[in-house]
């Protein structure tokens, strides 16, 4: 791997990075309230200098920030699948879905149980193309496909449930606003770059494999006794 090391060595830090961006994406609210994929700014005549009532949208969960006296914020537990539509029902005023776009965006939170699984297998990947030779790098470039897959696969169900709940928030015109948080771009930007690690750690092996079979030919083609140093005659008086 020595003559393609520098590009091997980006490949597995885009392993890593898309591990990072994808963990963070799995912390999303309920586990870190102002980490979401979509967020709900509630009517801008509540909101002051000192009180930002959001609703917020996470993985596993969702979080109320800033609606009750306290201050405190409320957040659900954490679980495989829940129902957008209702927790936007509850708190915005004059918007309503209806039972087929409900249905649609509480089945596809389902499928947010991929966040996890697309994190462990990138951090497979990455841990296979650390290092590892001609053989780990298929290997790595294999899983980090996989990986691409899955993301891609949840990436598209993420933003088809959640555009359900943002075109209809923001055409009610109510004062509310929703928009894309952050966890959203994570995933994105972690799709790129495990599909850039699986091209450039694929490219790594095969070039490496090409200039192993090189070497092997050159040594071949060598005379026999080529290159072997000259046994120097005895001389009678030694």
């Amino acid at each position: 791997m020595r003559q393609t090391g520098f590009f091997h060595h980006i490949g597995t830090f885009l392993l890593l990075a898309a591990t990072v961006l994808l963990i963070i994406t799995d912390i999303s609210a309920p586990v870190v309230n102002s980490i979401s994929m979509l967020k709900v700014d509630l009517n801008d005549r509540e909101t002051t200098l000192d009180r930002h009532p959001r609703v917020t949208f996470g993985t596993f969960g969702w979080c109320v920030q800033d609606t009750m006296a306290s201050g405190n914020d409320f957040c659900s537990r954490s679980q495989v699948g829940y129902d957008p539509v209702a927790i936007v029902e509850e708190n915005v005023h004059d918007v309503n879905f209806s039972d087929y776009a409900a249905d649609t965006a509480k089945g596809l939170t389902h499928v947010m149980i991929l966040h996890p699984i697309a994190t462990g297998l990138a951090f497979i990947a990455f841990l296979l193309a650390l290092g590892a030779g001609v053989v780990g790098s298929l290997l790595a470039s294999l899983v980090a496909l996989l990986t691409f897959i899955v993301t891609l696969v949840v990436l598209i169900t993420d933003f088809v449930s959640f555009s359900i709940i943002k075109s209809q928030i923001n055409q009610a015109d109510n004062g509310s606003r929703a928009e894309w948080g952050a966890a959203s771009w994570t995933i994105l930007v972690s799709a790129i770059c495990s599909l850039l690690a699986t091209i450039v750690v694929f490219f790594t092996c095969c070039s490496a494999r090409l200039h192993h079979k090189r070497d092997r030919r050159a040594a071949k083609d060598v005379p026999e006794g080529y290159g072997a140093p000259v046994a120097r005659r005895r001389r009678w008086w030694k």
